[in-house]
């Protein structure tokens, strides 16, 4: 057994040596000459690319023609004209004249105060600086929101909003009375 033991470890020696010794001394100049010798032999394949073709620039004529570029002739597109033309919850919203609180945005307005006259509550909704008297059927806010309820500390509103497809939905929101700061 310890015969080839040793048997064994001579022969992976003799081994490592011839390996190594293949393994022979280049020097610098002859690494340089592999190298150019190889360079000279590669050629570059390369392709004629063809002249590009001369651009021709389409002409839109807009009278008369919807805007191929705006939100609705995508939405026209995608569910059709048939459905887009059906008259939907906002048209006679859409159709009436604004009101000058439906120029900002809810989140701009505070309500300040509450009162009531001949029975009928009121709210103080202050904008820009300035207070405006509100009653339920009013209309604020840039969402087509209508007053449906005005309670003591908030009013109820009533919001057509569009989604990206062009459909209007109705959605609640409501305005808090704000704390007062000392």
């Amino acid at each position: 057994m310890r015969l080839i033991s040793t048997c064994f470890r001579t022969l992976l020696l003799i081994a490592s040596v011839a390996l190594l010794s293949a393994c022979g001394y280049t020097t610098e100049q002859e690494v340089r000459s592999f190298i150019d010798t190889e360079r000279a032999a590669l050629h570059p394949v390369s392709k004629v690319i063809p002249a590009p073709k001369p651009f021709q620039a389409a002409v839109y004529e807009e009278v008369g023609k919807p805007d191929p570029f705006s939100k609705q002739a995508f939405v026209q597109a995608l569910i059709g004209t048939a459905k887009s033309a059906k008259p939907s919850i906002a048209t006679p919203e859409l159709a009436r004249n604004k009101t000058p609180l439906e120029a900002f945005a809810l989140e701009s307005l505070a309500l300040v105060g509450m009162l009531t006259k001949e029975g009928q509550n009121f709210a103080l909704v202050r904008a820009d600086g300035k207070l405006y008297p509100v009653s339920v059927g009013n209309y604020l806010g840039l969402n087509l929101g209508k007053v449906i309820k005005i309670e003591e500390t908030r009013l109820t509103l009533r919001e057509l909003v569009q989604d990206d497809l062009g459909e209007w939905s109705a959605r609640t929101n409501t305005l808090n009375m704000q704390e007062r700061t000392k």
